[in-house]
């Protein structure tokens, strides 16, 4: 059997808009068997089985999952159009659909991993990563899943012809199928190095608690209401902040109030308070001088879920962030999560 684990992440990390992401302890995992003996008469040779959040609606036709149909268009860069007969890939989905946590960045590294195991094409992480890129946009979710830990990155130009062929699924469109379509043509590869990444060091006291709010916010919707311009105040207050987070977050022990400053934000949370109730209270009221402990809070991703980095005190922490959304009459559930810093694993067992 082939078991890949894809961690779950979150992107952003307050100033780091489409630039940073975090992998963090929380795993989609297939579990894929081959058997050659089997002449399949399913779909493209693959039964795809399913269990954990959204399985009342997630597709199951290999066609359809973002899952399968990412790791067809692997085996079709590679001339191999269905998957080896007969493949079973059983899902184990925990993560959270829609959320801000990065289903849809792990959904696509697992697909694309699945499509190198079946097909045999020894590729390295690196060049998986541009098959990423080729599907999902933006690099902060998929090189955090990829690679692991706490890392930037950034996507060089594409052809604009390239990126507009349809055989290429896209995962920003869920939950509706879109792209990945058997022209009978060969896909586009993706070149060499499409995304670039550095790992950074990340400090072994801090913790992230995830609130966990019971909603959905697509990621359509939650970059509709960002503007199309911004001022140059604000993004130079986003660049002084990253450059000194991306260091800060290294240090141990860590400052609390350095931290927490350099998690300000002026390009994407400010504008996504409108699809998120008590989203300003949260940010404005949760501080390390109010709770022993906090480091910084942000959006995680495009929401709902809130990151607090914290180094103990966390039930304190997740209980108040509860209360500003028991106001507004929304749920939550919350988990005291890692990072993952070895990223997305490939097993193979008898």
């Amino acid at each position: 059997m082939i078991t890949i684990k894809v961690p779950c992440s979150s992107a952003n990390i307050g100033p780091g808009f489409d630039v940073v992401g975090l992998s963090l302890s929380i795993w989609l995992e297939l579990q894929v068997t081959i058997d050659h003996t089997k002449q399949s008469t399913a779909p493209l040779n693959c039964i795809v089985t399913y269990e954990g959040d959204g399985e009342d609606h997630v597709p199951l036709e290999p066609d359809a999952n973002l899952i399968t149909r990412t790791a067809l268009y692997v085996l079709k860069c590679h001339d191999q159009r269905t998957f080896p007969s007969e493949t079973r890939v059983h899902i184990i989905n925990p993560i959270p659909l829609g959320r801000g946590l990065g289903s849809s960045g792990a959904a696509v590294v697992a697909g694309v991993l699945l499509g190198n195991a079946v097909g045999d094409l020894g590729l390295s992480k690196d060049r998986l990563l541009d098959f990423c890129l080729m599907i999902e946009r933006h690099p902060d979710n998929v090189t955090a899943a990829m690679i692991g830990g706490f890392v930037g990155s950034y996507l060089r130009e594409l052809d604009p012809v390239d990126m507009e062929r349809k055989e290429i699924p896209l995962a920003e469109v869920l939950p509706e199928p879109a792209g990945g379509i058997d022209t009978g043509l060969r896909p586009p590869q993706p070149p060499l190095g499409i995304g670039h990444y550095i790992k950074f060091g990340w400090a072994p006291e801090i913790k992230a608690i995830a609130i966990i709010p019971d909603f959905e916010v697509s990621t359509a919707s939650a970059r509709a209401v960002l503007p199309k311009q911004y001022s140059a105040k604000d993004l130079i207050f986003n660049l002084q902040r990253l450059a000194v987070l991306t260091t800060a977050l290294t240090r141990s022990p860590p400052d609390a109030e350095l931290i927490f400053q350099a998690m300000q934000d002026k390009v994407h949370q400010p504008y996504r308070k409108t699809l998120i109730p008590g989203l300003p209270e949260v940010l404005a009221s949760v501080t390390p001088q109010t709770h022993n402990g906090l480091l910084g809070i942000c959006l995680s991703g495009a929401g709902p879920t809130i990151l607090a980095l914290a180094t103990h005190n966390f039930e304190h922490i997740a209980k108040e962030i509860l209360s500003v959304f028991e106001k507004e009459g929304i749920t939550c559930q919350w988990k005291v999560l890692e990072p993952a810093h070895e990223g997305a694993t490939v097993t193979v067992s008898p």
